[in-house]
């Protein structure tokens, strides 16, 4: 079986060897971001939209670095990976960033480093699901919204537990809100709901992640003559929508089939999708 790497601060080091002491601030205190990407046909999609979510990302965060962060960066060491780890042109990676620094609460400083992965994506383009998702919301905790809710941090207990309700009830994805009780995102994606002709998700405001493809199918929609509005939205729409679809950097567009008893079309979620593999 060949051996596979991870890339931790521009050193190549064995999957399965210790990077990490129990003093690293992402383990203790969840001090860190991420970022989820694609390469589809040996090209980093999106780059620049990654670049500049994780650059922002770490300035509200305070971390020292995020200069160096850039798009060349990221096609950079993401080539890199996939050359030493011999994958094809399809590829997933999670990029890791974290405050490398003693101290307790209180960082002794802002010095950042970072940990990348790699793994095989089989499909060359995004994939519309042919089976819909089956969805529920929770609410046993909701999402604070303040100036880091835009950011993919390390601090996801939030999305775990969502996941674990997920698990419980059998779903395929459930639906979080905000702490005014307003919809948010999925567990992993953004959240798109059709209702009476037009398309709907989530202001930023509302505390939802800038999700990269969120951008890019909203910049679509806009380019192809589809109105999407950002905007507050109540949890009792999913009952009256007719079209439901979830968006990530890495799968794309996912359409929903079903809420409860409620069951979706997708026309407008499959030409989005074509749309975007288009580009």
């Amino acid at each position: 079986m060949q051996q596979e790497y991870i890339l931790h601060n521009d050193e190549f080091i064995a999957i399965d060897e210790n990077v990490f002491t129990v003093k690293n601030r992402a383990f203790r205190y969840g001090d860190g971001l991420f970022e989820s990407m694609r390469m589809t046909g040996g090209k980093l999609n999106f780059a620049d939209l990654h670049a500049d979510r994780l650059q922002a990302g770490m300035n509200a965060l305070k971390m020292d670095g995020g200069f160096l962060f850039d798009e060349y960066f990221l096609k950079q060491k993401t080539a890199e990976l996939c050359k030493k780890n011999k994958l094809k042109d399809n590829a997933r990676f999670r990029l890791s960033v974290y405050r490398d620094a003693d101290g307790l609460y209180t960082p002794e400083s802002n010095q950042s480093a970072y940990v990348l992965e790699a793994s095989a994506i089989h499909e060359r383009g995004y994939e519309l699901n042919k089976k819909g998702l089956i969805i529920n919301v929770y609410d046993e905790i909701t999402k604070p919204v303040n100036k880091l809710s835009n950011y993919k941090t390390s601090n996801s207990l939030l999305f775990v537990m969502a996941g674990l309700y997920k698990k419980q009830h059998r779903l395929d994805e459930a639906f979080i809100l905000n702490q005014n009780g307003f919809l948010c995102e999925s567990i992993s994606s953004n959240v798109f709901v059709v209702y009476d002709k037009q398309i709907y998700t989530p202001a930023l405001s509302e505390g939802c992640i800038a999700g990269v493809m969120r951008n890019i199918v909203m910049q679509t929609a806009k380019a192809n003559g589809i109105s999407i509005v950002e905007a507050q939205i109540n949890p009792e729409v999913l009952n009256e929508a007719d079209e439901v679809f979830i968006t990530n950097a890495t799968t794309g567009i996912r359409w929903v089939m079903g809420y409860g008893r409620k069951r979706y079309f997708n026309e407008i979620t499959k030409s989005l999708s074509t749309m975007l593999n288009a580009l």
